[in-house]
């Protein structure tokens, strides 16, 4: 049993169900978000801007939110990030302009900054209280299903209920907005019950959080030490900065692209709810086929992330140069499958070489770097896009995959786990 009074089933299990319930209410919100903003009278670089609030907020506030979870647990951390994100939406539904546009993705970028590691943190810091060399990858990958399949089946439910509604436009695109707010705040207090202390607080109250707001900057400092010396860890950080960019070229100029291709805005948030549906279960696959893709690579990470990124950066291409929309969903899904497979297998070398007091703050780093190659995308590819056309923004997107594909070849750690037992030891 756990310091929490958890096996690492009972651990895995609620990580896994509190990932799915997270992910759920993003998932309805992808459909409509970008098609939202340009039906209320933004152009695509004007949403780039507003993205690019997203990414910032998220950026400044990333580590020290992360250094907070630390500090003071991970539950209180993440009921915040779920009050923040249902702001966020609910803001969003109403949103006229471009401040209120970008007050709103601000928000959103808060609660994201701070869910950004607790949770995942919380999962291993429980398995290991039982466990110290238990491996977390078969949870991590679970974990990763069931954020795609809460994705999925939220795009389904954001890309047809602009489609079956009476009222049109902006009206009807803000229902889904409305219905990831009430979700959200049913995420809340599922982890308010199931997200348990894994330490006795030595405070309470207003202390304990005065005590962690003190300790932020050390937790910081630390690990920005750790990160200097292993060169594997500010590998991952690269590799999760061009990650981002790949991600917004898809996310930002896909909605645009297939809703030119259908003809319409709703028929093109409910084509591309439906490809995103699908896309995100290709997701929860690839991450199950996490463990079987590192064995058909010899054990290798690095050969694994390899391969799996060069073909992702293949079908970001394919999207790029395809005119049809059924082309265009056959390589949005590959690529969610291909880039879903090195996910787990990076986070396990993370977590090899990190400890429990520093594991929310590298989390939140590496989400930090994935965030600053999404602000990178957003105030650049639109702007490429509107001046080369779309493909050239999507085909900008292609190249960030490959450089994660040649970035991961340097993914060989020499003995497994040496950097977190030497922090232990030394």
């Amino acid at each position: 049993m756990s310091a929490a009074g958890l096996s690492p089933g009972q651990a895995r299990r609620r990580f896994v169900g509190l990932t799915a319930l997270r992910w759920l209410p993003l998932g309805i919100s992808v459909p409509v978000t970008v098609l939202l903003a340009s039906a209320r009278g933004l152009s695509p670089a004007d949403i780039g801007v507003v993205l690019a609030v997203y990414s910032t907020v998220t950026l400044l506030l990333e580590l020290p939110t992360g250094g907070l979870a630390d500090a003071i647990g991970h539950r209180p951390v993440l009921v915040l990030s779920g009050l923040l994100t249902t702001a966020g939406l609910l803001t969003m539904a109403v949103a006229e302009g471009m401040a209120v546009f970008g007050l709103a993705w601000g928000l959103l970028g808060a609660g994201r900054a701070l869910d950004s590691g607790p949770l995942e943190a919380w999962y291993v810091d429980a398995v290991h209280a039982g466990d110290p060399a238990a491996d977390v990858t078969p949870g991590l990958s679970r974990a990763a299903a069931a954020d795609g399949l809460g994705l999925a089946l939220g795009a389904v439910l954001g890309g047809l209920i602009p489609l079956l509604a009476e009222s049109s436009g902006g009206a009807a695109l803000a229902l889904p907005l409305l219905l990831a707010a009430a979700l959200t705040g049913a995420s809340v207090l599922a982890v308010a019950l199931l997200v348990v202390p894994l330490r006795p607080p030595s405070e309470s109250g207003v202390a304990a959080l005065a005590a962690g707001v003190r300790e932020v900057p050390r937790v910081i400092r630390d690990t920005g030490r750790l990160l200097h010396r292993d060169r594997l860890l500010r590998l991952l950080l690269l590799i999760s900065f061009a990650t981002g960019v790949a991600l917004t070229s898809l996310e930002l100029l896909g909605p645009l692209h297939v809703a030119d291709l259908v003809g319409s805005p709703a028929g093109g948030a409910a084509v591309f709810g439906v490809v995103m549906a699908v896309s995100f279960g290709a997701a929860g696959t690839g991450s199950l086929l996490a463990p079987a893709a590192r064995r058909s690579a010899g054990g290798s990470v690095a050969r694994a992330s390899a391969v799996s990124s060069v073909v992702a950066a293949l079908t970001v291409a394919a999207v790029a140069l395809s005119a049809e929309v059924a082309l265009v969903a056959a390589a949005f899904v590959l690529f969610y499958l291909f880039n879903a497979v090195g996910w787990p297998l990076r986070q396990q070398l993370l977590h090899e070489r990190t400890t429990s007091s520093q594991r929310s703050t590298t989390v939140s780093a590496k989400s930090l770097a994935l965030m600053l190659g999404g602000l990178l995308g957003n105030l650049l590819l639109p702007r490429l896009a509107e001046a080369a056309g779309t493909p050239a923004g999507l085909l900008a997107g292609a190249a960030a995959m490959l450089l994660v594909a040649v970035l991961s070849v340097g993914l060989r750690p020499g003995t497994p786990g040496a950097s977190r037992v030497a922090a232990l030891h030394g």
